[in-house]
């Protein structure tokens, strides 16, 4: 019996006003796939993954995750997402570390694991930081370790390393090269760096 697919988009369609963010879009992902969606401002990256994240609906077209569609099966699949946003806001007056725990409620997760994930994303020295204080990177990091936090089996990206220097965006796709080898975790990314794309998908 065939794999089934982790992602399935089959002619999603979004349009706003006159414009056509997504226009008939078709993708299948599997367990372990990477896929980079490469192109400029307004392409339409981003609302193409916000519909597969949930966020936005497609004027016409199916989306499913693992065989589920949203509708009906929300909570379940937010349980199987990790997602990074381009611009994710955090509360100003907690810290990194107190962040990563509330997070680490939600999903029943121990102070182990928020040790190890601070670990991976190179925060740790910054986890009595007030994420107010939190350079752009910084903040970037701490969303990426959200994502990471539950260990889910699909993560989504949207352009994960920007404000990153060259050795920290490194680091990050070390600790996402690993992740498809030790949980066979499938990544749908947004980025407009070509190496990014080329070391990664």
């Amino acid at each position: 019996m065939a794999a089934q697919p982790v992602i399935e988009v089959r002619g999603a369609f979004k349009a706003f006003k006159d414009v056509k963010a997504v226009n008939g879009v078709d993708l299948t992902l599997y367990a372990g796939q990477y896929l980079a969606l490469l192109g400029p401002n307004g392409a339409g990256k981003t609302t193409l993954v916000e519909m597969i994240e949930g966020i936005q609906t497609p004027d016409s077209g199916d989306i499913r995750i693992m065989g589920r569609s949203w509708k009906g099966h929300r909570d379940e699949l937010n349980r199987l997402l990790g997602i990074s946003l381009q611009e994710t806001r955090f509360f100003d007056k907690i810290t990194v570390e107190e962040t990563l725990r509330m997070f680490a409620v939600f999903y029943e997760i121990g102070k182990e694991r928020v040790d190890e994930v601070m670990g991976q994303t190179g925060l740790t020295e910054k986890r009595k930081a007030y994420t107010v204080n939190l350079s752009g990177g910084q903040r970037q990091r701490l969303a990426l370790a959200v994502a990471l936090l539950h260990e889910p089996p699909l993560l989504i990206l949207d352009e994960p390393t920007t404000g990153f220097d060259p050795n920290a965006r490194r680091e990050i796709w070390e600790v996402l090269l690993k992740l498809r080898e030790r949980k066979s975790t499938t990544l749908l990314l947004t980025t407009q760096y070509l190496e990014e794309a080329d070391q990664l998908a």
